[in-house]
């Protein structure tokens, strides 16, 4: 899995390779954050599509690498991305995680445990799923069911998308 190998060089953004949806794939606008550590290291990339260009965040997609601290939440905690969601529609709701559950989706001949998370917000859907280098994803997204579908969407973002120019 291509994908999945860290890059040789380092690159002015993450070490690591951002699996997303190609920006050329989505209708909207297209934002991208960094999560730095004091050292200075990449802690995670998160990326906010909103539907076209304005009309509000449809979508949060992050790649959080193995000790990062936004990875560390309480059991009934929301991850990272769905507060980053929150935070971008402005809403302040107190949403918690009220349930999980497995289960198994191919992307291409590769099989994900996809973590289907419940939240007290059933407007939020909310997926996340370990790849083979340690690296998390997590997908939320706002009043849209997440699909199979979308897994065949998401590959590696080329590194140029986070070098500083």
């Amino acid at each position: 899995m291509s994908f999945l190998r860290r890059r040789s060089a380092t690159p002015a953004g993450p070490d690591f390779d951002v699996l997303a949806m190609d920006p050329g794939d989505w209708p909207g606008n297209l934002g991208a954050g960094l999560l730095p550590a004091p050292d200075g290291s990449c802690q995670g990339v998160f990326l906010r599509y909103d539907l076209f260009g304005g009309r509000g965040p449809a979508m949060i997609i992050g790649n959080l690498p193995e000790g990062s601290p936004a990875r560390e939440v309480e059991e009934d905690e929301i991850p990272f991305e769905v507060g980053q969601l929150l935070l971008a529609l402005e809403n302040d709701e107190d949403v918690t995680v009220v349930g999980t559950e497995d289960m198994p989706v191919l992307q291409g001949d590769n099989l994900l445990i996809v973590r289907r998370l419940k939240l007290s917000e059933s407007r939020i859907s909310c997926v996340q799923f370990d790849r083979s280098d340690g690296v998390l994803v997590t997908i939320a997204a706002w009043d849209r069911p997440i699909t199979d579908d979308l897994y065949a969407l998401l590959k590696p973002l080329p590194a140029e998308l986070f070098q500083q120019g």
